[in-house]
């Protein structure tokens, strides 16, 4: 280790100790700590808040090797064999104790057994295990996955299997990227559900697992993906809040929407087309609400969080990252698959294209957009990413027809002029209805409802030319009489159509 590295400070795998405790177990928590994650060194003979090299006396050195030795040996359970070297940093000897990664997970002190031994690393700190956490390296010690495990409590019967069994192959059809992938789309049985570990089969019986009750949104225990808007960068101000449940691909294409409704749309033309053109691809955002359900700890009773603020998107799903994930290795591509029946789920389900790829994808896409690298932060208790949202890198419009620059105009009221120089939308982005609403006012804005997915109060008054209070009371009557639906508040609200029967 380097003099500039030591004066950046102690960090998630790194620990100073200035001499050696009198109480091991002052530093054995760290071991420990080492063991369950990332590994990380502590090292004697430096100052942990100034940073100085004191170095250790000559005449100790060995002696402290040996103590040190000793107490790891003696200490922790399952056994863990630390690398210690001497190293000179400014003509003084420090004693390096190098803690690798363990396997045999989860490691802990002796004396203090799995209920109160067991230690992780956490921004820089060590920190006892919460309970899920211990769960889960329970099971990263064993080799296994908690999505393939027993549903306790969950019954099912033929009809749900088969149910389940016919929604992921809908699912396979929708999600497929063209005609060859939609006809090459196989049927899905009780069979293939047991060897990805969805069923459990005991006994000539078919059991659900987790993933069966996560891929169903049935269970004992709640998944849930939370969905808000902020104003400014905090979270002091909520602007408008969802939570959406049931089957998980439902909740991320709910969230997906939810994403869409709430940042900004252009247009731009391509050829002789209008096109809608999103600040951020929604590519990128849909690949990374999958990734998010896909990758999470179900062990943690957290939400996958997407929140929307002023200067950027967030989403943050609940776990540490899986043994032996970094998230340098996540940029480069590298997967490590926490949940395997889910994984084989999502891929069946045309959810994930390639192992590995998607992570890369969304950054080049994301940069591709013109916008800055996504930030990916924590992945020691959860995993946070950020897309920030920059209007000024936005694609550039000055050369769009003026009737296409604002997302407020209504594609039917564009002039004959504009409507030549932009051209028919593609047939399949225009939307009909068998009837509309009676009013003329009300039919534009149900067109216009239709071929923008939302519209706003303020968009109802430029599109009409009306007062606040007459575009209020238009939208009232739209919802009073089935035709929309309110979404939001304050400043956030959105009409949107209603999909209920009237």
């Amino acid at each position: 280790m380097t003099l500039q590295e030591i004066l950046v400070g102690e960090s998630k795998n790194v620990e100073f100790k200035e001499k050696l405790p009198e109480r091991s177990i002052n530093y054995m928590k760290s071991v420990i700590a080492f063991a369950n994650g990332m590994g990380g060194k502590i090292i004697f003979g430096i100052a942990d808040k100034t940073r100085e090299v004191v170095g250790v006396p000559k005449d100790e050195v060995f002696g402290m090797m040996d103590a040190i030795a000793n107490a790891v040996s003696d200490s922790c359970e399952p056994a863990i064999i630390p690398d210690i070297t001497l190293q000179t940093m400014e003509n003084k000897t420090v004693i390096v104790v190098e803690i690798s990664a363990g396997r045999q997970r989860p490691y802990y002190i002796k004396t203090l057994g799995k209920e109160g031994g067991v230690y992780v690393r956490v921004a820089g700190t060590t920190r006892l295990a919460d309970d899920y956490m211990i769960k889960e390296l329970m099971f990263e010690g064993s080799n296994r996955h908690f999505d393939q495990t027993l549903c306790m409590g969950l019954s099912i019967t033929d009809d749900d299997i088969d149910s389940l069994c016919q929604s992921m192959k809908e699912q396979a059809v929708k999600n497929a990227n063209n005609e060859v992938q939609k006809e090459s789309v196989k049927e899905v049985g009780r069979q293939q559900l047991r060897s990805w570990g969805i069923l459990i089969e005991r006994d000539g019986k078919d059991y659900p697992t987790n993933a069966y009750a996560i891929l169903t949104g049935a269970g004992a225990f709640h998944t849930a993906t939370q969905c808000g808007v902020f104003k400014g960068s905090t979270k002091e101000v909520f602007v408008d809040r969802r939570e959406y449940d049931g089957p998980i691909w439902e909740q991320i294409e709910q969230a997906f929407q939810y994403v869409l409704r709430n940042i900004h749309l252009g247009a731009n033309i391509v050829g002789i087309y209008r096109q809608d053109v999103y600040e951020i691809p929604p590519d990128a955002i849909r690949e990374l609400i999958i990734n998010a359900a896909v990758h999470r700890s179900y062990l943690d009773h957290g939400n996958i969080q997407v929140a929307i603020y002023d200067d950027r998107l967030e989403i943050t799903s609940p776990g540490k990252l899986p043994m032996g994930q970094t998230l340098e290795r996540m940029k480069e591509g590298y997967s490590q698959i926490r949940n395997e029946a889910l994984a084989s789920a999502f891929s069946y389900m045309n959810l994930i294209e390639h192992w590995g790829s998607g992570i890369p994808r969304i950054i080049g896409k994301v940069k591709a957009a013109g916008l800055r690298e996504p930030v990916f932060i924590g992945g020691e208790v959860d995993l946070r990413i950020n897309i920030y949202r920059n209007n000024s890198n936005s694609p550039d419009n000055s050369s769009y027809p003026d009737c296409v620059r604002d997302q407020s105009v209504l594609y039917n009221e564009i002039s004959e002029e504009c409507r030549r120089t932009a051209g028919e939308p593609p047939e399949n982005r225009r939307k009909t209805a068998g009837e509309l609403p009676r009013g003329e006012q009300e039919q534009k804005i149900y067109r216009y409802v239709l071929e923008n997915a939302y519209i706003t109060r303020a968009q109802v008054m430029t599109l009409l030319d009306l007062k606040q209070r007459r575009a209020r009371e238009i939208l009232f009557n739209m919802i009073e009489d089935g035709w929309l639906r309110k979404e939001g508040a304050s400043r956030s609200t959105i009409y949107v159509l209603n999909t209920t029967e009237k």
